[in-house]
């Protein structure tokens, strides 16, 4: 199958185009290699890819509609798995209007271009942000998103409207797929289980925002990319389908598994809660279940093992020292 991936040199992005091409798919991976963080990470994470004569790298980005339409009219993909954004809660207090533009105008973009182009199955990645700050749990695909708390989470809530209204309009087939903190080897450097496993491997304080109980739902990569894999196999129109562990933990406790993992205490500074940041997040997984057949597997103390152990063979190179005091 020819297959587009939209950020495909990112952490999530290259784990699926690596796969997706081990499965004898061809693919094409765009991605604009932007400075949120180092470029030769990015680099990196496709640097072998590069020789697989099935995938194709364009350096172009999703906002500029006519580069992306020479590359959909060459390429001429069945599916596109869109991935591309711009990340981070925290940051999209800072510039609300960089991500309004990359994570809707994009995103329109790859739409217009689904249609334009009569792509068979679009998959857009949103993300467990959409839920705000929920007081049930776990959450549901069901429940109403009023409780967004971010402008990237309403970047990615206005991303899964206008996939709907495609959908409804020009008969579209779209999952939005729900990601819950997907960490792994490749993580991107300034999320927490990496940025934490860097600064006490290298004695640095660590900031916690709260009292240490803030709790997320951590997806394992590997897993992430079991459902991407099972959601290209099923039939559908429109869905919306969480892809989570389905277990939480203590932001505190998480600390600990790292600290366990290095042979290291962590020098720990307590600050305020931030800004955009949600109390918890916690997926039911059911829908994905009985759609999918998701079958999630890696729990969190076999995952930050995992991994550890890639950050212990990785992080010594200078690519990632750049991200230091990041």
């Amino acid at each position: 199958m020819k297959i587009i991936v939209t950020g495909g040199a990112g952490f999530i992005g290259s784990h699926l185009s690596e796969k997706l091409l081990s499965l004898g798919h061809l693919v094409s991976i765009i991605d604009n290699f932007n400075d949120f963080y180092a470029r030769e990470i990015k680099e990196g994470n496709v640097s072998f890819l590069k020789e697989n004569e099935n995938c194709t790298i364009y350096e172009k980005d999703i906002t500029a509609f006519e580069d992306m339409d020479n590359i959909f009219k060459k390429e001429k993909p069945e599916c596109v798995f869109h991935l591309a954004a711009r990340a981070g809660v925290r940051p999209s207090l800072k510039d609300p209007h960089l991500y309004e533009k990359v994570n809707i105008t994009g995103t329109i973009n790859i739409l217009e271009l689904c249609r334009k182009h009569k792509v068979k199955k679009l998959f857009f990645a949103s993300s467990s942000s959409v839920y705000g700050e929920q007081n049930k749990v776990p959450f549901n695909e069901e429940y109403p998103l009023d409780h967004i708390v971010s402008p990237y989470a309403a970047t990615k809530a206005a991303g899964e409207h206008f996939c709907r209204c495609y959908s409804a309009l020009y008969g579209l087939k779209i999952m939005a797929l729900r990601f819950f903190t997907v960490y792994g080897p490749r993580q991107r450097p300034e999320m927490a289980i990496c940025k934490f496993a860097r600064r006490i491997d290298s004695s640095e304080k660590i900031e916690i925002f709260g009292d240490g109980t803030s709790s997320r739902d951590y997806t394992y990569i590997d897993d992430i990319i079991q459902g991407l894999l099972k959601a290209l196999e099923v039939d559908f129109s429109f869905e919306i389908i969480n892809l989570g562990e389905s277990t939480t933990i203590y932001l505190k406790d998480l600390v600990s598994i790292i600290e366990n993992n290095l042979g290291k205490k962590a020098d720990i500074i307590y600050g305020e809660y931030q800004k955009g940041d949600v109390t918890k997040t916690f997926a039911d997984i059911k829908k994905a279940e009985n759609i999918l057949g998701y079958d999630p597997r890696i729990d969190i103390k076999e995952g930050v093992r995992r991994f550890i152990e890639w950050y212990k063979a990785n992080y010594t190179k200078g690519i990632y020292n750049k991200q230091k005091n990041k």
